[in-house]
């Protein structure tokens, strides 16, 4: 018997379905962009930006010093977090998407919301740890396009990445995992032994399971096919905000991997997973370049600054995401309306990407 969950996320893909073929034919009449209160021009312009840089682009020292980092956030002790099984302020963010994911994605708040969330994130690790830096991206449309194997790309390396691929055999699922927490068995193979972060252990995972299980992967050479950019470009070249976000997300709606889910599936283990994926320290170089895409696409036009659309809710009664909806970050940053988040180079955000 299918769960109850189930029935409503079958529910809501039906009626998203619909909705997005309702939306190839009148964009227009779902957009909703103006919001209550005006954003665009009362922001206050930031005063310097934090450089955001794909990860081959750092020094061996400036990669070190991002990895400590986030080491410092795995050993800090979470403050309050959504799962009573998260020890570290690094699961805290872990155990936040695992309670929110529902939430935030198949809708038109997906990429606010992440922004915001990686945006906490980075606040994190510098007013914690003492980091100094900014978060990095991982452009892998440059992997995707070589003809070099993915799992080659300069983020695996294991000593100025973040560790290899999972070894196969050394890891075992637990048994009669939900289907609902929508766990791939073939990509929870193997634990990673190698790099920085080979020793760590997470508390929440896989799916919305709490378990004390070693950081895995399985890395797919296949998902260049879906990473590279030929894809990038087919997004780019998207007229609305609607379209843009529905074929960058991917899955369910599209009838195949894009750059989004595509990304997630071609690294296998937590981050292969739709709940527990921040587990995978990749997991924010993969949304900080998605928010680059994004951020380069806003910029093409400036009409597109502050354009959002799409449903904010995933059941009857539905209702369209505007400029005033909120973005709950719980116990990780500020929640603020995701008219604050449109533009990067004003505040509170501060950042851009080079």
């Amino acid at each position: 018997m299918r769960s109850a969950s189930s029935l409503v996320f079958a529910l809501f893909v039906l009626v998203n379905a619909i909705y997005t073929q309702v939306v190839g034919a009148n964009d227009q009449a779902f957009n909703s962009s103006t919001p209550g209160r005006v954003y665009g021009g009362t922001q206050r312009a930031c005063g310097k930006l934090l450089l955001r840089r794909e990860w081959r682009a750092m020094t061996n020292s400036e990669k070190a010093n991002y990895i400590t980092a986030v080491k410092c956030l795995q050993a800090r002790p979470a403050r309050d977090p959504a799962l009573k099984a998260a020890k570290t302020r690094f699961d805290e963010f872990q155990a936040y998407h695992i309670t929110e994911a529902d939430k935030v994605h198949i809708m038109g708040q997906f990429l606010p919301w992440h922004r915001q969330y990686v945006r906490s994130y980075e606040l994190a690790l510098q007013n914690e740890c003492g980091y100094k830096g900014a978060t990095p991206y991982w452009d892998w449309s440059l992997d995707s396009d070589s003809l070099s194997s993915l799992s080659n790309a300069p983020v695996f390396d294991p000593i100025t990445g973040f560790g290899g691929n999972g070894v196969p055999g050394t890891y075992t699922l637990p048994p009669n995992i939900p289907a609902d927490h929508r766990v791939d068995p073939q990509g929870f193979d193997g634990c990673v032994r190698d790099g920085p972060f080979a020793n760590y252990t997470l508390h929440c995972g896989p799916g919305k399971l709490t378990t004390d299980h070693c950081l895995t992967r399985h890395v797919r050479p296949t998902a260049r096919n879906y990473l590279n950019s030929t894809a990038v470009a087919n997004i780019m070249k998207l007229p609305t905000f609607e379209l843009f976000r529905v074929e960058l997300e991917g899955q369910p709606v599209t009838n195949g991997f894009r750059v989004h889910d595509g990304g997630h599936w071609g690294i296998g283990g937590e981050m292969g997973n739709f709940y527990s994926s921040p587990g995978d320290p990749l997991f924010y170089l993969h949304h900080a370049n998605l928010d680059r895409i994004w951020w380069n696409w806003q910029r093409m036009l400036p009409s597109r600054l502050y354009e959002i659309s799409g449903r904010s809710t995933l059941v009857p009664p539905l209702h369209n995401v505007t400029l005033d909806f909120t973005l709950h970050m719980g116990s990780l940053g500020s929640t603020v309306p995701i008219g604050e988040v449109m533009d990067i180079h004003s505040e509170p955000n501060c950042y851009t990407y080079v």
